[in-house]
């Protein structure tokens, strides 16, 4: 397992509850949240096998149903991979978890370092690299985010999914302009704060998240707040009426009613004030603001 690149005894204490939030998580699930409680067509191939704890994985996964709905989002992630990443690219995976976003991006050709805070999400995703046959472009280590080891402009490409609330916004932002070259370019994806029914399914499954990510989901204010960090900033929103087709995951109309909701969702969604209501917002970052550091 690679050495962590921080002392324990430096860190906050927020820092240690996430590594043991993601402990815990990372025992009971080696495979992808993504892909573990979906519709049987896009489900990965024997799901079981990844699920260290069935009984555990009820309770502490049991929002993944939720990600049964996001192939429109998938798809832009990956033409948005698929378009830049090549053989002579390094991309960083930012806060990697089981590696997903990074074996991605490999499998297009790029060099990928991936980073966890967490040392057994780092073993995962070395693990999921090699089954997934792109072991020999990817490493994982396990670093802070807010205080990343690269040199300066080390990297063409960052990624990163859901992983800003978990850390100082503003410090992982200016880490990832400072190992980001100059025409460097980063995706984000996160979650939004702003619908009031999905931020109280939030509230009342604590064990599904710490504090302090509940605490920090993002808001359109601090995406607002990247322009420090990049000149532009670009948000695309994603899922809100399709959130009504997860109860039919399982059922041989799903896929047709994802799509139905999806293509509303699409319309709905760019309308001015709407798209803050959204699940997610897919953040594309450009031109890294060297001179605010």
């Amino acid at each position: 397992m690679s050495t962590p690149h921080y002392n324990l005894e430096d860190l906050e204490e927020r820092k240690l509850r996430e590594i043991e939030h993601s402990r815990n998580r990372r025992k009971i699930l080696q495979g992808y949240e993504r892909y573990s409680d979906t519709n049987s067509e896009e489900q990965i191939a024997h799901p079981g096998a990844l699920i260290r704890d069935p009984e555990a994985f009820k309770r502490h996964f049991s929002n993944t149903k939720f990600y049964s709905i996001q192939a429109s989002l998938e798809a832009y992630e990956r033409e948005w991979l698929r378009q830049r990443c090549r053989p002579g690219i390094r991309l960083l995976d930012f806060a990697c978890g089981s590696g997903e976003n990074g074996i991605m991006a490999a499998s297009f050709g790029a060099t990928v370092v991936g980073i966890d805070i967490s040392p057994e999400g780092v073993e995962n995703a070395r693990l999921n690299a090699e089954r997934e046959g792109v072991g020999h472009l990817c490493t994982f280590e396990v670093m802070d985010g807010e205080a990343m080891t690269f040199p300066d402009d080390s990297f063409d490409l960052v990624v990163e999914y859901g992983a800003l609330h978990h850390v100082d916004l503003d410090k992982a932002m200016s880490e990832c302009v400072r190992v980001l070259r100059k025409d460097g370019e980063m995706l984000a994806i996160e979650a939004l704060k702003h619908n009031p029914f999905i931020h109280l399914y939030r509230r009342i499954t604590p064990h599904l998240r710490t504090e302090w990510e509940v605490a920090h989901i993002l808001g359109v204010d601090d995406i607002a707040r990247c322009r420090k960090h990049f000149k532009s900033v670009n948000t695309r929103f994603f899922h809100l009426l399709v959130l009504l087709a997860v109860p039919f995951r399982k059922t041989r109309v799903f896929r047709r009613l994802r799509d139905a909701l999806d293509r509303l969702d699409q319309r709905l969604l760019r309308r001015p004030g709407i798209g803050r209501f959204a699940w997610v917002g897919a953040v594309s970052l450009t031109s890294p603001n060297k001179v605010a550091r």
